[in-house]
């Protein structure tokens, strides 16, 4: 049976190989397989040692539908405290039914960064991505408070929420697990 939770982490292991700023060392491989083809199995590139990559189980996992993961975040500043954040989601988005349909900037304290305060999210993610993916999408004017250095980035999706990887960004470092950052 086909098993999309493993095609999935095989996709991501796949595109973060193909990048040479992930990591600068080599994880260990897994070897997954997808059963309608056991003469090519897939090795996934699974690194524990990231602290700044932070898986999230799923809040339902009852249900069997995938979560949004956010897999690289490049955080620029503008001015003053203004940043624009391009977050790259994952997630198998099959249609108007199953889709990510957001991501969020939060602080440390749990406040979620909003250009607009009425918004759903830090970035409204208006239509699906299922021919697309992983896909890219930037958010301006995005204001950090004085005194806040980091912040993590979480994406959302209209079947499972939250509960997909999240990224945390130090914004005083230029690079770390999965980010870049531009003063």
């Amino acid at each position: 049976m086909f098993n999309l939770k493993e095609y999935i982490i095989s996709l991501v292991a796949l595109l973060l190989g193909a990048c040479t700023t992930f990591s600068t060392s080599t994880p260990p491989l897994t070897a997954f397989s997808d059963p309608a083809q056991t003469q090519n199995p897939v090795l996934v590139q699974v690194d524990t040692s990231q602290p700044d990559l932070i898986p999230v189980q799923n809040p339902n996992p009852a249900r069997e539908a995938p979560n949004a993961d956010v897999i690289f975040v490049r955080a620029e500043l503008e001015s003053g405290n203004s940043w624009t954040f391009h977050v790259t989601v994952l997630h198998p988005d099959t249609g108007w039914d199953d889709y990510a349909d957001g991501w969020d900037v939060v602080t440390p304290d749990g406040t979620i960064l909003k250009v607009n305060p009425d918004d759903t999210f830090t970035r409204l993610l208006l239509h699906p991505h299922e021919n697309e993916q992983p896909f890219t999408r930037s958010q301006t004017g995005i204001t950090i408070p004085p005194g806040v250095h980091q912040a993590t980035v979480r994406a959302h999706d209209i079947i499972a929420g939250f509960g997909g990887q999240e990224i945390r960004v130090d914004l005083e470092k230029a690079a770390g697990p999965g980010y870049e950052v531009e003063r």
